[in-house]
């Protein structure tokens, strides 16, 4: 859990149901308890063996905003969150619905090694003491720590889906194929366009699909490359049809046809 340096001491005073609570750390220090008066007294006796000063209220205390009221308390990290988001150089990033991306599969040792480590386990251990008012990130926080002893800079992802239609077209059996691309997540490219050849098999028509979808990621990895938009890593092509996919990471089923 990221800090600010320091040692945190907890102390307890109880007497028959009363209770004060006191918690230290480097030059602060919080109070409270059932026991107003106790809560006084102890108060003036570190005024006057410490150099202390009451400063009221509990407001903010290790990063964590405290708003009291008559309902209760409320605690909150705002401004420690957005001095992470500062630190980042995010503060101008747009809102998501979720904290990952669930497109995005992080594995060890893929994309190249992060330039600075320590500033990669720092950011992870800010985001762990935020997961302590925002339990909504804690899931990918948790998948992030896992790469603390040797974080990768990671490519940018493009996937590719593909499929088609047997013989969709009934008045001349032709097949329909379509594609859409996604980077990062994002959709960026799609077509529907109906085959030039009656395919004999739905295997055929599959395979159609796949080669103009893999003709259009390659286009794109080069176009990417060309404007220097981002390290593409390996790309990934979605296809529903066992057969097409057992044929297309097998070069021998092809060799001497003419697809």
């Amino acid at each position: 859990m990221e800090q600010p340096p320091g040692f945190v001491a907890r102390g307890k005073c109880s007497s028959s149901n009363t209770y004060i609570y006191l918690v230290v750390y480097v030059d602060d220090i919080v109070i409270t308890g059932n026991d107003c008066e106790g809560i006084k007294a102890l108060k003036q006796h570190l005024f006057h063996n410490f150099q202390t000063k009451d400063l009221g209220p509990l407001r903010y205390f290790l990063g964590i905003e405290v708003a009291q009221s008559k309902s209760g308390v409320a605690i909150s990290q705002r401004k420690y969150a957005l001095d992470i988001l500062e630190e980042t150089g995010l503060t101008d990033c747009k809102p998501v619905t979720t904290p990952m991306d669930p497109n995005v599969k992080l594995l060890p040792n893929q994309g190249e090694p992060y330039p600075d480590p320590g500033r990669y386990r720092r950011l992870v251990g800010k985001l762990n003491y935020l997961t302590m008012t925002r339990p909504d990130i804690s899931f990918p926080v948790s998948i992030v720590s896992q790469f603390l002893n040797s974080p990768y800079k990671g490519h940018t992802n493009i996937i590719g889906y593909s499929d088609a239609d047997w013989a969709g077209d009934e008045n001349d059996r032709r097949s329909t194929s379509g594609y859409c691309i996604f980077i990062g997540g994002n959709l960026i490219s799609w077509k529907s366009k109906k085959q030039t050849v009656v395919a004999r098999s739905s295997t055929e028509a599959e395979y159609r699909a796949m080669a103009h979808a893999t003709c259009e990621l390659l286009w794109l990895k080069h176009l990417l490359q060309e404007l220097h938009f981002c390290d593409i890593g390996p790309m990934e092509l979605v296809c529903d049809n066992q057969s097409a996919l057992h044929l297309s990471s097998n070069p021998v089923f092809t060799r001497g046809r003419s697809i």
